[in-house]
């Protein structure tokens, strides 16, 4: 037997903003593992100073992805966990450690942009259906990216 998810949204309701809160942990998992293999691979002058950002920055991600994906069994569906399923869900690029930093970082921003897309999204998708948790919960992730971005905006001497 299965017990009943009363959560106050209709079950397509939940299912549609979990297909949106998926897009968002495979778009952060992505950009989680191409910001930890540029915090090994990132050389240059400013070595110490990018690998200890980009290393705030993996970090950061790295919890939130337990948040997002607790997000999705709160709303009664299963998590993506696969390379493949995440694959499938994403269309973040692998890293590549042979750039040099600037182009690291440049891909980065990149990332995070499309990132904050994907969060913008799910936020529109919970807002409609009256889902205030996930509202909250993308709300924070869209603060985390675009403080992100910035960073690495700056660290390269753009706005």
């Amino acid at each position: 037997m299965t017990a009943a998810i009363d959560t106050g949204l209709k079950p397509k309701e939940r299912a549609d903003v979990a297909r949106e809160l998926s897009k968002v942990l495979a778009d952060s998992f992505a950009v989680y593992q191409k910001t930890h293999g540029y915090h090994w691979n990132v050389r240059g002058p400013e070595f110490f100073s990018l690998h200890k950002l980009l290393e705030q920055q993996y970090n950061e991600i790295w919890a939130a992805l337990d948040d997002i994906a607790e997000r999705i069994r709160a709303l009664g569906e299963l998590a993506p966990q696969s390379a493949t399923a995440f694959a499938n869900l994403t269309s973040i690029k692998d890293g590549d450690p042979e750039k040099d930093a600037s182009e690291m970082l440049r891909e980065l921003i990149r990332d995070h942009g499309v990132l904050i897309a994907t969060a913008r999204a799910a936020l529109d998708a919970a807002d409609e259906v009256g889902d205030e948790a996930s509202v909250d919960l993308m709300t924070q992730r869209l603060a985390a990216h675009e403080k992100a971005a910035w960073m690495l905006r700056s660290s390269l001497g753009d706005r």
